[in-house]
This record gives C-alpha cells, structure tokens and sequence, in this order.
C-alpha cells in the first residue's frame, strides 16, 4: 500500500504526484484564508490582552488617585471641622498671651491693676530668665515651643480670699501653672484694720507657646 502512495514513473517518464498534492489546488484559497485567518485572530487576541491589562493597570491607577483625592478632602474636612472648634479657644489664648512672643510689661502691668483693682496689700515678684517648659506627657505642638518663665510672688494678705482673688484675675490676663503656694499667719497682726494678717508666697510658671519667628528674633514685646 505504500508503495501506491507513492510516486511512480510512468511509461511516458512522468511523475505522477500524490493525490493529496493534487487536490491541494482545489483548497489553496480556503487554506490561505483560514492561515490568514488564523493569523490576524491570533494578533487580535494578544492585543486585546495587552490592552486589557494596560486598562487594567491604567484602573489601577485612577483608583489609587481618586483614594488619595477622597483621603485628602476627608483630611481637609476634618481640618476645617477641627479650626471651627479649637478657633475661639485659640483666638482667647492669643488675646490672654499665651500664643506669641512673651510679654513681660504686660504681665506686670496686669499685677498692678489687679491690685490696685482689689486694693491689695503691698507685694513682691522676681520673674526668672524664660526656658523651655517641659511637661510629663507628650504635648504635639507643631513648630510651636512651649516656654515658661518662673516668678516667685511674696504677699501680705489681710484674709486668704485676697489670694485667691489675685490668682482668678490673673488668670484672666496669661496661662500660668501654680509650682507651690505656701501660706503662713503673722505674729504681728496686731489690732490694726489693714495689718497684714497672712502672709503667701507663691511660685508661678508663666506659660507661652511660642512660634518660631520669635524664638529667632527673641525679646520683649
């Protein structure tokens, strides 16, 4: 049978071809057009592929852009919400000197009112070199630097409420923390109407947060 197949001479010195060559040329065309077919399908489908995954990358990357859009207006709603609560606690710190540079001569100037205000009696202060103030919890307070000054105050009393009086004014006019106040009776009270029956000595630390243009340009307002 195989030798059927093959090609034999015939008597007229020709070679007769197998039929299958034969009849290829009844499906030259159609074998054409389906390799060319195949051909341009196959491209088709690497294509769409390569665009599929480009498109998908291409998501990928819008998605992460409209995340961080969404995270940055989330942030920036919080922020406004945050400056519409904490402003007027702000704005009555800044107006009592806490935020800014420290002010000295308004501090003594706030004494003096005060006492002249409640008609005290006579007293004495020393406020010491400003340092950096350093609290037992960990405060964030951004550029800002808190920094205290210490000022020990020296008062005769004619009852205690004039103490008590002269820290409540006082803390209208600054931030300020109480270190220690000890209180101690006179001998010499007397029966004179203004002797000084109480005696107080206090120290004080006068608070300000202060930002850093006036940490660079240090002074006195």
């Amino acid at each position: 049978m195989d030798a059927l197949n093959r090609a034999a001479p015939t008597a007229t010195g020709r070679v007769t071809l197998p039929y299958w060559i034969g009849g290829f040329a009844l499906i030259r065309t159609a074998a054409i057009t389906f390799a060319v077919t195949a051909f341009a399908t196959i491209a088709a489908v690497v294509t769409s592929y390569w665009k599929l995954q480009h498109a998908r990358q291409d998501e990928l990357v819008a998605q992460g852009l409209r995340d961080a859009a969404r995270q940055s207006f989330v942030h920036v709603e919080a922020e406004k919400q945050d400056i519409r609560i904490y402003q007027p606690l702000f704005l009555d710190l800044r107006r009592r000197g806490f935020v800014g540079a420290e002010s000295r001569l308004e501090w003594v100037e706030a004494i003096r009112q005060i006492q002249a205000a409640r008609r005290l009696l006579p007293l004495t202060y020393q406020i010491e070199p400003q340092q950096p103030y350093k609290l037992a919890g960990r405060v964030a307070t951004g550029e800002y630097q808190l920094r205290g000054s210490r000022m020990t105050v020296h008062m005769d009393l004619l009852h205690e409420m004039d103490l008590f009086d002269f820290l409540s004014d006082l803390r209208q006019r600054g931030v300020f923390t109480v270190q220690d106040c000890a209180m101690r009776r006179t001998a010499s009270a007397g029966n004179a109407p203004l002797a000084p029956g109480l005696t107080a000595d206090c120290t004080l630390n006068w608070l300000t947060l202060t930002p850093p243009a006036a940490l660079r340009n240090p002074g006195l307002r």
